[in-house]
């Protein structure tokens, strides 16, 4: 664990999940490869339809609509429905054909193996404090038994815009009924996690266990005030 800076007394948490409480790469990648195989049969004109096809989508997609992105799984959906009427689909099967893809992708993204480890470290801090999940993305804490350490899970789009933005930090702060000053946000992301949680008055912790290369990129403005190499690490605040 380094100190950046003093820990002052906190009374709740907010956890981001995906590379927080899992490694998420291999979860997203799977998913991404069961969708591109389903469209990949679902329609002789996409048989030859790779990832990157749908990447290039969702990169126009944003430039064109920069708002998007705070709903994951719309600016996914949208881009797969780009993608299938550029290849030539009616608009009656580019929908189908968007909506049955993102339930493939839903189903295997949390398709999630949780280690023994992440749920004996949530099951410590939430006997100690509230916790409330802090999501840009669409995993459901559900389907992968977490969500009985959390009071509320808040997700980008539904609950507020993305973090960075302060939108889901202060509901949070509203949920628990607790200052920001008060609250300790742990993720391991410093331009999303860090930079939102510091914007919004929090303390924060950057876990790196999955995203080893960003500390150079960090205004040393909003240095975290700790930071950790694995969940674990955790269980000394205790």
């Amino acid at each position: 664990m380094h100190v950046y800076r003093t820990l002052q007394p906190f009374h709740a948490i907010t956890l981001d999940l995906d590379n927080t409480l899992y490694d998420n790469y291999p979860v997203i990648n799977r998913a991404e490869e069961k969708s591109i195989l389903f469209l990949q049969q679902y329609h002789p004109a996409l048989s030859k339809i790779q990832n990157r096809d749908y990447y290039q989508s969702r990169k126009m997609l944003q430039f064109i609509e920069p708002n998007i992105c705070h709903d994951v799984n719309y600016w996914r959906w949208k881009s797969l429905k780009i993608i299938l009427l550029q290849s030539g689909l009616t608009k009656n099967e580019a929908q189908l054909g968007a909506d049955y893809a993102m339930e493939i992708i839903i189903h295997w993204r949390n398709k999630i193996d949780i280690s023994l480890s992440t749920h004996n470290v949530l099951s410590a801090l939430s006997s100690k404090w509230p916790l409330i999940a802090i999501t840009n993305g669409n995993a459901n804490p559900i389907s992968c038994g977490l969500q009985q350490y959390f009071q509320d899970v808040l997700r980008a789009g539904i609950n507020g815009r993305a973090k960075p933005y302060k939108d889901m930090y202060y509901l949070a702060s509203k949920r628990f009924g607790i200052s920001c000053k008060n609250i300790l946000h742990v993720g391991d992301d410093l331009n999303t996690d860090i930079k939102g949680a510091i914007h919004a008055g929090m303390q924060a912790c950057w876990i790196s266990q999955y995203n080893l290369n960003q500390f150079y990129s960090i205004d040393a403005t909003l240095l975290p005030h700790l930071k950790i190499s694995k969940l674990t690490s955790l269980t000394y605040l205790l």
